[in-house]
């Protein structure tokens, strides 16, 4: 007898023009067959699992899709070929379309079978409580109902794929809130790069000595708190609206959050790697969309190797190493009168640079989304679209879309003044109000506010206290307001050519 795994069911949508696996569990080593679309093809049977490589097919449906082991059967119904991406990542790509921006009355009209969804569990530690859940779990059709609980950025991706492409759009949500890049890595990635071992390390003293079950205890008695906590946290705001969070906290208590590291907590490296990314690996992809980033401002200086490890590991987890990655840079975001530390800047450069160095990689630039004191804007149909707007020029060569943000591509000194030449300005550069944010520095990497003055299609940087300037900076802040664009409304992308 055999089982596919969980991420195999009625109503899934299967990768066109790819050889397609599929995959699971078996106590037997007698024979699997797959039928679907007129294919037959046998299973590859080693060590209790089996695999199945289906030949690539063109996109259509609804087919059934027949397993046979002896005399067991299994049929999917409702089966799709068309394309398949992972939407990964963490709060922000796991927003709700109900809580979404208008998403309650964009749901009304959401009825569709052309887009469908498949929500991977979302539970900390392997055992029953997941193996229960994955066998509850299922692809579902888009209807108000059921698209409730659907990623945002995944639904508006999706929306605008199948529209251009004419065909089914399945999204994989794989993403939980809070997450740090390292929990979607294995032990071993991580291990293997000096810029992110010392991460494994950090949490090998935390839990040094401390048997699984204590840290179990631990973790649930910090759940049991922080429940406590934020009704406390939500009486007191409610009662007291003026208060400062320091002040609402003195009264509510301590702040807990992560809690403790151990191997319940889905914030501990690696552990949603094994319960989550790992379950619905090697499903066969056109690509992923990731948007994560935030919770990694404690050591964005990391971040360039975490983003570039993660992209390698998950192309050879999904063992296709030219699997598109599409990036979201951070929106802009600060705490009003909080320091600008320019934590968000370093891990947005840290983005572009990933783009900029690993092959088949796309950048969506939303830094016109943030908002000031919310790191979770509702606003979320841009993202997703400007995902696609990537997904569809890098991967499906629609050559004729505008796709791109303007990004610098080179600097000239003239003088006491600096040029600017951008990529994808298209029609040209369109400013709504002043031009800020810009700054220059001379050979000793000093920066001063600059003039910035568009002309055509570049600018033109000085400033009084630099005769000689080398390098430039935009935009380089946790937030500010976006007020240049190009023609086509996309914003101009942040830069510190003295650190690029």
């Amino acid at each position: 007898m055999f089982n596919t795994a969980a991420i195999f069911s009625n109503n899934m949508v299967l990768q066109r023009n790819k050889n397609v696996r599929i995959f699971g569990n078996t106590d037997s080593n007698h024979e699997i067959i797959c039928e679907i679309n007129n294919q037959k093809q046998r299973a590859f049977i080693k060590d209790g699992k089996f695999t199945i490589i289906l030949n690539p097919m063109k996109e259509g449906g609804p087919y059934d899709l027949k397993l046979t082991q002896g005399e067991y059967e299994r049929i999917f119904t409702n089966v799709m070929i068309g394309e398949v991406w992972l939407a990964g990542g963490q709060s922000n790509m796991e927003l709700e379309l109900q809580n979404s921006l208008d998403g309650n009355d964009f749901l009304k009209d959401f009825n569709t079978d052309k887009i469908r969804f498949y929500y991977t569990n979302k539970i900390s530690m392997l055992g029953e409580e997941l193996y229960k859940a994955e066998n509850n779990s299922c692809w579902n059709v888009a209807s108000p109902e059921n698209s409730k609980a659907w990623s945002a950025v995944g639904t508006y991706f999706a929306i605008k794929l199948q529209k251009e492409l004419n065909v089914t759009v399945g999204i994989i949500g794989c993403n939980w809130g809070g997450t740090f890049a390292a929990c979607w890595q294995s032990r071993e990635k991580l291990l293997s790069h000096y810029e992110t071992a010392d991460i494994i390390h950090e949490y090998d003293e935390i839990t040094k000595g401390k048997t699984n079950e204590q840290m179990i205890k631990e973790f649930d008695d910090y759940e049991k708190y922080a429940a406590e906590w934020g009704q406390r946290v939500a009486k007191v705001q409610e009662e007291f609206p003026e208060k400062t969070w320091d002040e609402v906290l003195e009264i509510a208590g301590e702040n807990r959050y992560p809690g403790p590291m151990g191997i319940k907590n889905p914030l501990r490296p690696c552990g949603l790697y094994e319960t989550m990314l790992k379950r619905i690996a090697p499903y066969t992809l056109g690509g992923f969309i990731y948007y994560q980033g935030e919770q990694d401002e404690v050591h964005p200086e990391k971040y360039y190797h975490l983003l570039s490890s993660l992209i390698e590991q998950w192309r050879d987890d999904f063992m296709d190493r030219s699997l598109p990655f599409i990036n979201v840079q951070l929106p802009m975001f600060g705490y009003t009168n909080a320091p600008d530390d320019k934590k968000w800047a370093i891990l947005r450069q840290a983005q572009m640079n990933v783009f900029k160095t690993i092959k088949n990689t796309g950048i969506a630039i939303i830094v016109d989304c943030g908002e000031i004191d919310n790191i979770h804007p509702t606003d979320k149909r841009p993202v997703g679209e400007r995902l696609a707007l990537q997904a569809l020029y890098h991967v499906y060569g629609r050559n004729e879309i505008k796709a791109f943000s303007p990004i610098l591509k080179n600097t000239y000194t003239e003088g006491n003044q600096l040029k600017l030449i951008f990529d994808y300005v298209y029609d040209g550069l369109v400013a709504k109000g002043e031009l800020e944010s810009f700054k220059i520095a001379g050979g000793d990497g000093i920066f001063f506010d600059a003039e910035a003055e568009i002309c055509g299609k570049d600018i033109i940087l000085k400033s009084e206290k630099v005769d000689n300037p080398v390098y430039a900076q935009y935009a380089f802040t946790n937030y500010m307001e976006i007020k240049l664009f190009n023609s086509e409304g996309l914003p101009v992308a942040p830069f510190n050519t003295l650190t690029d």
